[in-house]
């Protein structure tokens, strides 16, 4: 909201919709979309519907569903944001089939082996702090889009002060899919504020460009010298290895990055790894799960828990201390 209420008031959206349904090709909704959207334009007539559980109410009685996914004829409807990864797949199998939506979700890491990984923390510190936190997410072209719009999502959503900075030459950097993503800041300016926490997102194009960056890198070594805290998800946890801020912390790592020598030890089969100051993710679709771990260590579990809800996720249980 409100942007499930700009979609339902333009025109011509309401055109496409009704003439995607007329002809029987596939539409859907996610979210609050369903009762707020579709509901008005008359394209939930006797079609089972789910939907955001604080909307649910809206829908039609009899054909509500408290269901992450629901295929009814050429309509999928989905609950929210913590749903988004069965509902894209599930349009994926409805276009491609079931080969071909099996070998997305392996790529996102959504797979049986990391559906119910544990999450480990490692020589627990307090990362409370007395102020509204500050974090840097910096971001480069082919960065991962899914990384990059959850982790910011998820922090802002917490309350937290989320700078996204470009290390390219402009504000707009294209991501690993093509998504077009309108920075806040160009790293050079960033860099001249200091912030409670650095997360570098993955993607091997955007880590290997994020690399290069010297003032990104300088960056880094202040944060690490202060004590500060910092992370990274997905293939970009080797820039941290690379420049030297990993020594004898504990990690997890993209599976593709786990060949060659490494001074960190790398936890296997975690999701979500904290050691002391650092935070590592596998990345992809665990990122959420990285994200509202990063809140409860700054909030707490009870704001973590909230964010949760409102994103219709099930919240993960604690970190198992180390």
């Amino acid at each position: 909201m409100p942007g499930a209420v700009r979609l339902r008031d333009c025109e011509i959206l309401e055109k496409i919709m009704k003439r995607q349904a007329e002809d029987k090709r596939l539409y859907g909704a996610i979210s609050m979309a369903p009762a707020i959207t579709l509901l008005p334009w008359g394209l939930l007539t006797r079609k089972r519907t789910t939907g955001h559980p604080a909307f649910f109410g809206k829908l039609p009685t009899f054909w509500a569903v408290k269901t992450n996914i629901q295929i009814s004829g050429e309509l999928t409807t989905s609950r929210g944001p913590g749903t988004s990864f069965q509902f894209a797949l599930s349009l994926v199998e409805q276009l491609f089939g079931e080969s071909t939506a099996k070998s997305v979700e392996e790529s996102l890491l959504l797979r049986d082996g990391y559906q119910n990984p544990k999450n480990e923390e490692f020589n627990s510190i307090d990362w409370s702090i007395d102020h509204i936190p500050r974090v840097l997410i910096p971001v480069a072209n082919g960065s991962e889009e899914v990384e990059v719009v959850t982790i910011s999502d998820v922090l802002r959503r917490a309350k937290v002060d989320v700078m996204v900075a470009s290390v390219e030459r402009s504000l707009r950097i294209t991501a690993s899919q093509g998504t077009k993503i309108i920075t806040d800041k160009l790293i050079g300016e960033a860099a001249e504020s200091s912030y409670d926490l650095i997360i570098l997102p993955g993607g091997h194009a955007g880590s290997e460009r994020l690399q290069k960056s010297k003032i990104l890198k300088k960056l880094l070594r202040e944060q690490h010298q202060s004590g500060q805290i910092f992370g990274a998800t997905n293939t970009s946890s080797a820039i941290l290895h690379k420049h030297g801020l990993l020594k004898e912390k504990r990690t997890t790592v993209y599976p593709s990055e786990t060949d060659g020598p490494t001074n960190h030890l790398i936890i296997e089969g975690a999701e979500v790894v904290i050691d002391g100051n650092v935070i590592t993710s596998l990345g992809l679709a665990t990122v959420t799960k990285f994200s509202l771990a990063i809140v409860s260590k700054l909030f707490g579990h009870a704001r973590a828990r909230s964010v949760s809800e409102g994103l219709v996720h099930e919240y993960p249980r604690h970190l198992t201390p180390s």
